[in-house]
């Protein structure tokens, strides 16, 4: 089996080619969230031909007379888009969040604290429910925002900078889309103010960033001030719609273990044997609560219909069976499966799995001619999917409550660490099947290749001796099943017209 290997610090090439088609009539592309472009209004620009705006065209000369080494730099790593540039720095900030909090001398655990952010332990874990969240939150409000965007654009139809001022030199490859609110601005105004409330320990790296993506739109020619200005507004004005939604979506409850004895108890009863953290000292698991975190694409009644049936009785002769294939697996494991485990590991301080599968997306992305807002569409759409993989399989795996291999036996060695939650159904198994099922129909052509990263992804987790068979064939069912809730959004939102 093919190993598909990716690492963090991957090179992302600047775009080459301006978008092969503008979407011009994206401002008309179906919402997620807001109800309407004109929902936020944009005020009329200045004439072309006007004083104001022949001097801030004048100012633009100036400026780029005076150019720096480091300001070319930072107009290259812009120029491959806004919204590809701020994933790649989100993927880096979930890898430096993702630090589980160490133990007190007591034995017991600290929570990070969003109230708090840089008490120890440091707010936030970024851990793979956490992470899937924070990139569907950021995606979306891009998404939605550069729908505004386009709305005004082309009902303005103000030319960039270096269309209407021949002295204005293009310094990134320009196509005949309206300036008018920029979109470099209008990307960096919601993404800073949902990023503020996912990362507040990194608030001051954050802001540079957005002031870097708008200079670098300024410099190339790309947008004027008042360009700047008026997607900067618009940005600012439409995130507030996606924080109120963030602090009412049931993610400040999803870590509380108070439940925790009582389902075991349930389980036992059952006659099941019930999970419990093989860590030393005992770890509360990870978000028990996630699976009631409201979902993009899913009511809350869809989850639960979409809730797997009853893993095997951990007393039945199927359960001994799969134990039995987990042990052989990590007993005879050959060098091509153990690289599957380590490709697939996406443990502590990695963009965790959802991130691998943005990861997965990118070299599509930038091979695809997109416009900036087919962009936004690509990865709002990819981890939607994946935020409600994550919010199904952790609604499973706390109804029941299935113990890891280790657990049942203690003689099986994991080759990975173990992740401190029931085991039943697989996250990876999950989450892969969702992203697979979504890039298949974004990237036909990639549909082959989404596939067997997916099973390969899946199959690492039995490799790595931390799931049955069960756990990973009815998780990649589940999966696709949830990812089939995005791709009926998609299908009819406007796009593909």
């Amino acid at each position: 089996m093919k190993t598909f290997a990716l690492a963090l610090t991957i090179a992302l090439t600047p775009a080459l080619a301006a978008a092969a088609n503008n979407d011009p009539g994206a401002g008309s592309w179906q919402m997620i969230v807001l109800s309407s472009p004109t929902q936020f209004s944009v005020p009329a620009p200045l004439s072309t031909t006007s004083i104001a705006y022949q001097t801030e065209l004048a100012a633009i000369r100036s400026a780029q007379a005076q150019i720096t080494d480091g300001q070319r730099t930072a107009i290259t790593y812009w120029s491959k888009g806004g919204v590809l540039a701020w994933n790649q720095l989100l993927l880096e900030f979930v890898a430096r969040a993702d630090l589980p909090p160490a133990p007190r001398a007591d034995g017991t655990y600290p929570a990070p604290d969003a109230n708090n952010p840089f008490a120890d332990p440091m707010f936030p874990f970024g851990n793979p429910p956490y992470a899937s969240r924070a990139y569907s939150y950021v995606t979306v409000a891009q998404y939605e925002a550069l729908k505004v965007a386009w709305y005004y654009k082309y009902l303005y139809n103000r030319p960039s900078p270096s269309a209407v001022d021949r002295g204005i030199k293009a310094l990134v490859p320009t196509n005949d889309l309206p300036a008018y609110p920029s979109e470099d601005a209008v990307v960096a105004g919601v993404t800073v103010e949902i990023l503020k409330l996912l990362f507040p320990t990194m608030v001051d790296e954050i802001n540079a960033k957005a002031a870097e993506q708008q200079m670098s739109a300024y410099l190339s020619g790309k947008a004027s001030a008042s360009d700047l200005a008026a997607g900067l507004a618009l940005g600012q004005a439409i995130a507030p719609v996606f924080i109120a939604r963030a602090k009412g979506d049931g993610m400040g409850a999803a870590g509380s273990p108070a439940g925790i004895p009582a389902l075991s108890a349930a389980t036992a009863a059952r006659g099941e044997v019930p999970w419990q953290s093989l860590e030393i000292p005992a770890r509360p698991p990870m978000l028990p609560l996630f699976g009631k975190v409201k979902a993009w694409m899913m009511t809350p009644d869809d989850v639960l219909k979409e809730r797997p049936g009853a893993p095997p009785s951990t007393s039945s002769g199927q359960m001994a069976r799969e134990l039995a294939e987990v042990k052989d697996a990590v007993t005879h494991l050959t060098r091509e499966q153990l690289a599957i485990v380590y490709n697939w590991a996406d443990g502590v301080s990695t963009a965790t799995p959802p991130g691998h599968w943005n990861f997965i997306a990118w070299p599509y992305v930038q091979q695809s001619g997109f416009s900036e807002v087919r962009v936004a569409r690509t990865f709002a759409l990819l981890n939607m999917a994946l935020h409600d993989a994550a919010v199904g399989c952790w609604d499973a795996k706390f109804a029941y409550f299935n113990p890891r291999p280790s657990q049942l036996d203690p003689e099986i060695r994991t080759v990975i660490g173990l992740p401190n939650f029931p085991s039943y159904v697989s996250g990876h198994s999950t989450y892969s099947a969702a992203a697979a099922d979504v890039l298949s129909y974004l990237f036909p052509a990639g549909a082959a290749s989404f596939d067997a990263m997916k099973e390969e992804a899946a199959i690492s987790r039995l490799y790595g001796g931390i799931h049955y068979r069960s756990d990973i064939e009815v998780g990649k069912t589940h999966g696709k099943r949830i990812g089939d809730y995005t791709l009926r959004f998609a299908l009819h939102d406007g796009a593909d017209r």
